[in-house]
């Protein structure tokens, strides 16, 4: 299956609403140079809910990153998930709000998205030293080459997977996510709203579907994901 692997384009897993794109040539070019060090010891079962075998990584950190899509319920489900653990749990985006004393919306309003995600860098690196720990990354934190990298490296990486639909319903009266606005700051609604979350699934889900363990959440309540969560990361660890 390496072999296969490594041999093969890496074509995208997508969404129920039919997303199939690549990631652009340059970065399909590095994914295939670096498969083969990703997927050595790798079992992937591309299905919904699937767990990756970690037999690629030397030793096992006992660190896990939510990601998903904004309204996919990191910041609610990543306490709950720390609290079932034993461990302690960390929100990327609180973390650089306390630190900065701006809220996120602001940050991106007056100083830019880049000054925002070499805040996010900083915290990635700061939390990576910790061990039994949760840590809720930002909807776009994994949606760099660099980030993606390292954070695989540091912990096992666990998708919260919403359908467009849900994440509209979810973040539809949502104020506070910079990248729901138009140019003008204006806060998008309808059709316009649906559109840029599209969009951006269709650019993150290339990286979110790698993720090591991936939990369809569109249906499950709170208490049913996390327990899913730390069924699926029982595997994970060997314990």
């Amino acid at each position: 299956m390496v072999q296969h692997l490594r041999s093969a384009w890496y074509w995208i897993w997508t969404s129920e609403r039919g997303f199939h794109g690549r990631r652009n040539t340059e970065r399909v070019s590095l994914a295939l140079c670096s498969i083969g060090r990703r997927t050595e010891g790798i079992l992937r079962q591309q299905d919904t809910g699937s767990v990756t075998s970690l037999d690629h990584k030397e030793q096992r950190k006992k660190l896990v990153f939510l990601t998903g899509f904004m309204g996919s319920g990191k910041s609610t489900i990543g306490p709950i998930l720390a609290n079932a653990l034993g461990w302690d749990f960390v929100d990327i985006d609180t973390n650089i709000e306390k630190k900065t004393d701006q809220k996120v919306i602001d940050i991106f309003a007056n100083q830019g998205e880049q000054v925002f995600r070499a805040f996010e860098r900083q915290e990635l690196h700061d939390v990576a030293v910790r061990e039994e720990c949760v840590v809720s990354l930002g909807g776009g934190t994994l949606v760099n080459d660099e980030n993606f990298d390292f954070i695989r490296k540091n912990g096992i990486i666990v998708y919260l997977r919403l359908s467009p639909d849900k994440i509209l319903q979810r973040v539809r009266r949502k104020s506070d996510r910079p990248l729901l606005r138009d140019p003008l700051g204006n806060v998008l609604e309808g059709d316009e709203l649906y559109e840029r979350i599209n969009s951006l699934l269709e650019l993150r889900e290339q990286y979110y579907s790698e993720a090591d363990i991936i939990i369809p959440a569109d249906d499950l309540k709170v208490g049913m994901t996390v327990d899913e969560i730390v069924k699926r990361l029982r595997i994970a660890l060997r314990e």
